[in-house]
């Protein structure tokens, strides 16, 4: 078996991350496409099925069935990135994709599957064939990838612009949109590796947070929220839990912790304090002179991402 099949055979590859937030630009060495509101994912496809893995390789077939037959969609055996959304009204709807995220039940799974079924859109090729692609230009995979796959509701392909970032982002923001991505054109695919050949230009900002506690407060439940720094967990603020009760379920039935554990944070009156084990997406306008939040929103729980990875930029 050549090493490059060992590669999907292994199905141990991680996402390559988009850098920092930019302002947007235009430049003729980028490609622009939208940034979806959804789930990461890389799909395995082949004449066998479907695996598809997050971006902790967690395997997410159970949670995604209607998606299970679109291997049928390729030419030939392949690995391809994308992103899992479901849309509504034209646009991804984050909180549906997050709310399936977390269920277990099969029939509830099912039922949703079958109200609002998820997409995976497909954006890179790491591998086609017997041979692994992550060498070559975007350019030239992002070609392969559109004459590899054929699209249908449950798989599509994600279209870029090539030069105009600042209209584009524009356009974007005015749509309600998250933003948009730029990628370099002869960028090489690092997996795992978060390089400036991919910067990401948001309309709204957001963060992922260690759930470190909550506490109830005129009939709304309020989340602590902080990121690894300096070795111990920061205080980043606290936010709204909204309506959500499957997030405040699983933050209930979520190991305890004492408030030594977070000797830095405020104190907050009847707070149920949490060993650091959730993560959370949180949403919000600009950080204070102070490193806080301003107008945050719980956008919700996520389990793609581990606590250790949120560390305090």
């Amino acid at each position: 078996m050549s090493q490059d099949s060992d590669i999907f055979e292994a199905k141990t590859l991680s996402p390559m991350l988009i850098a920092e937030n930019v302002a947007p630009f235009d430049s003729p060495d980028y490609w622009y496409e939208l940034k979806l509101d959804g789930i990461r994912c890389l799909a395995y496809l082949d004449e066998n099925g479907t695996e598809l893995r997050n971006k902790r390789n967690d395997r997410l077939n159970g949670k995604y069935p209607e998606l299970s037959g679109i291997h049928k969609q390729v030419r030939k055996r392949c690995i391809l990135d994308g992103e899992l959304a479901v849309i509504m009204d034209g646009k991804p709807d984050f909180a549906e994709i997050q709310r399936r995220s977390l269920m277990s039940d099969k029939f509830k799974i099912e039922t949703a599957a079958r109200k609002y079924p998820i997409c995976f859109t497909a954006y890179d090729l790491l591998y086609a064939g017997n041979t692994a692609t992550l060498n070559k230009p975007l350019t030239v995979r992002v070609e392969m990838l559109y004459g590899l796959v054929t699209e249908s509701p449950l798989l599509a392909l994600s279209r870029h612009i090539e030069d105009t970032g600042v209209a584009f982002f524009a356009a974007a923001k005015e749509r309600g949109l998250e933003g948009i991505v730029a990628k370099r054109k002869n960028s090489r695919y690092f997996p795992g590796k978060r390089t400036k050949d991919w910067v990401k230009m948001k309309a709204l900002l957001d963060g992922d947070f260690i759930v470190c506690g909550y506490y109830m407060k005129s009939n709304l439940g309020s989340v602590i929220i902080g990121s690894w720094g300096d070795g111990t967990v920061v205080y980043q603020g606290h936010v709204v839990l909204g309506v959500s009760r499957q997030d405040f379920r699983i933050m209930s039935a979520s190991p305890r912790a004492e408030k030594s554990a977070y000797p830095s944070f405020p104190d907050f009156d009847d707070a149920i304090w949490l060993e650091p084990r959730l993560v959370c997406t949180v949403k919000y306008m600009e950080r204070t002179r102070n490193g806080g939040l301003r107008q945050p929103v719980f956008k919700g729980l996520r389990d793609d991402k581990s606590p250790g990875e949120c560390v305090l930029f």
